[in-house]
């Protein structure tokens, strides 16, 4: 199975004591995608509170174990439509979490997230592995 990393899965990896259920699970996991939109929040997260031991480790584990999907034509068109339609149902979504979903569908890719409230209705598969 291909899975995209949402960045609360990340942020729980890099933990001193991380949950058991997300160190299983990313034990057995070769390959990790991860949007640009992750790599975003990261920069912002690091940038607002720098912690050099965290950057050295989100670095090292970038380049062991990810790929880094871009956010194309198709996937921001992708991302507009399912907040627009979400919105209509009175679903309020953020625009990084659209795009996370639209690159999870793009790639046909099990989005892993602790906040799968936010990708119900997103017609996308997730994982959630905190439970």
């Amino acid at each position: 199975m291909n899975y995209l990393c949402d960045t609360n899965i990340l942020s729980e990896l890099v933990r001193a004591r991380p949950n058991r259920g997300v160190l299983e699970w990313a034990g057995q996991v070769k390959v990790i995608s991860l949007s640009v939109v992750t790599v975003e929040e990261i920069a912002y997260g690091l940038s607002a509170k720098p912690n050099a031991k965290v950057q050295a480790w989100f670095d090292e584990f970038n380049e062991r174990h990810c790929q880094i999907l871009p956010i194309t034509e198709v996937i921001a068109q992708r991302g507009g439509a399912l907040r627009g339609k979400l919105r209509r149902q009175g679903q309020t979504r953020s625009q990084a979490d659209m795009l996370i979903a639209a690159t999870a569908d793009q790639h046909q890719l099990t989005l892993v997230t602790r906040n799968t409230r936010d990708f119900d209705s997103c017609g996308i598969a997730l994982l959630n592995p905190f439970s």
